[in-house]
This record gives structure tokens, sequence and C-alpha cells, in this order.
């Protein structure tokens, strides 16, 4: 709450003095700093950063839709593949595996991406002496949306099929047994009964990711590109702006202002979107 205060304020630090109800520097500043309205907010909409503000606006909502779409498809497809393993015990072996990448941190990974596609890393020691031009990744734009997904893929999928796993295994066998005898391959299996028991679990994950369309991992999105200024019009983010901004001399109503246009889009987004949902289907809508 002092943070949301802070994006309506020119804040200036002031020392309690020793009579002062409030000893804590911080919110007794804050208390004492003048109300500016919404002058802080006008900074991102300014002609000198409004390029700026749309750009990272751009890669934010972009890479968000990218990762719903294709998270939500290979989630899916996971959980049936996992869920139709006859070896129940292979069945955890697997899904432990690739649940595994959701525990290690984004540096590490960092690190292998630079050890992969640095221009003396492994995948140009590989290439150059087979006569082809070295790559250099941390100067070319076009390859960071396909590592971003790549990553993604790798880290979430694994995580996301958890719940859709567990949804899975709630359907009654005898439905799937009924639909074989009946003469219903898997394909139709999936399409008739797995799919519409997804649908409500699938529905509610997707309204609660509309709300966070313009947030972004911040992790992945400044570490994966080793502070590269190539390649930042696609890889920084709003949550980079935030925080870019942050570490400026820039006052902080600024980057309050800045961090708490998300939040309040993404409120909208889902009274937008579950009202939709309400509309067309009112079992399945979130409130």
């Amino acid at each position: 709450m002092p943070g949301i205060i802070l994006a309506f304020k020119d804040y200036k630090l002031v020392k309690p003095p020793a009579d002062a109800l409030i000893k804590n520097t911080f919110i007794h500043s804050l208390i004492k700093s003048p109300w500016v309205g919404l002058n802080n907010f006008k900074y991102l909409i300014l002609p000198t950063n409004i390029n700026v503000t749309l750009t990272y606006l751009r890669n934010t909502v972009l890479y968000n839709l990218l990762f719903m779409v294709v998270g939500l498809v290979l989630s899916v497809a996971l959980a049936v593949i996992i869920f139709e393993l006859k070896n129940r015990f292979l069945a955890k072996v697997y899904h432990s595996i690739f649940f595994l990448p959701f525990f290690i941190s984004w540096i590490v990974v960092a690190y292998v991406v630079y050890a992969l596609g640095s221009f003396n890393g492994i995948i140009n020691n590989f290439i150059v002496p087979l006569g082809y031009a070295p790559i250099e990744v941390y100067k070319q734009k076009i390859a960071w949306p396909f590592i971003f997904l790549l990553a993604n893929i790798w880290k979430y999928t694994g995580n996301g099929s958890i719940i859709y796993l567990a949804t899975i295994t709630t359907i009654e066998r005898e439905l799937y047994e009924a639909a074989a005898i009946d003469g219903a391959g898997k394909w139709k299996q999936f399409l008739h009964i797995t799919l519409p028991h997804l649908t409500p679990v699938i529905v509610l994950l997707q309204i609660l990711a509309v709300g966070r369309i313009l947030g972004s991992d911040f992790d992945m999105f400044y570490t994966l590109p080793n502070g590269s200024a190539f390649v930042k019009d696609v890889t920084y983010t709003l949550d980079i702006f935030v925080y870019t901004m942050l570490y400026s001399s820039l006052p902080l109503g600024y980057p309050a202002a800045a961090a708490l246009v998300p939040s309040v889009f993404g409120f909208v987004l889902i009274l937008i979107t579950n009202a939709i949902v309400r509309k067309v289907r009112p079992e399945m809508a979130l409130f």
C-alpha cells in the first residue's frame, strides 16, 4: 500500500525528528511528501518516452500471449501423456524429470545460454571450423523470442501440467472404457472426455493469466540477455523498465507509477474476462 501511495507523491527523503510519532524514515517521508496527482504517470507518455514505453509494453504483452498459448497446449499435452502411461512408476519418474527445471535458478540458465551462444561459445566453436559465420546471440534480436520461449517451456511446462494431471486423475475410468468399447480412439477420447473435464480448469487459469499479461518473469528477462544493449528492444519488458528507473536518478514516484499501471490494468482485465466468461458459461466464471 505505501508503494501505491508513492505513485501519487513527489517523494522526498526526510529524516524524522526526535519527537516524531512515526520513526520509520520511509513512512515519515512518504507522509510529508506532497501529493502530485497523476504527474508521475505523465512521465510514461512524454514525447521522449512514449516510444520506449510502447516498445516495452509490446514486448510484455506479446511474450505473455505466446507463453500462455504454447504453455497451455504443452502443459495439457504433457499431463495427458503422463496419464496415459501404463507404468505408474515410470509416469512419476518422467513427471519428476519435467518438473525439476522449475527449481533451477535463472542464473544457472543464463550461464548455459552464455556458454552456448556467446562469441566464444560452444555453438561457434563447433560451426566456425566448418566454415560457417559465427553466431552472436547477444547481438541478434531475432533469436531472443525463440530463446525466451524455449526457456519458458523448459522451466514451466512440468509445473503447469500438475493441476491438469490432477484433474484428469479424477475422471472416472469407466468413461474411457465405454468410449473404447464404442470404437473411440485416444484422440476422440481426449476431445469428448478429457477436454470437457479440463475446460473449467483451463478457463479458470486463463482468467488469472490474463491478469498477469502486463507482468513478466523478471528473473528470466533480466538474466538471460546478460545486459546486452544490442537486443534490449526485444528483451526489455515493463518490469525491466521499472527496475532500470529505480537505478536511475529519476524520482521514485516514476517507477512506482510504472509499476502500478500493470496492476490496475491486470485487475481490470480480470474483471472483463470474467464478465465475458460469466455471460457465455456462467458455471465457469471465477466469481
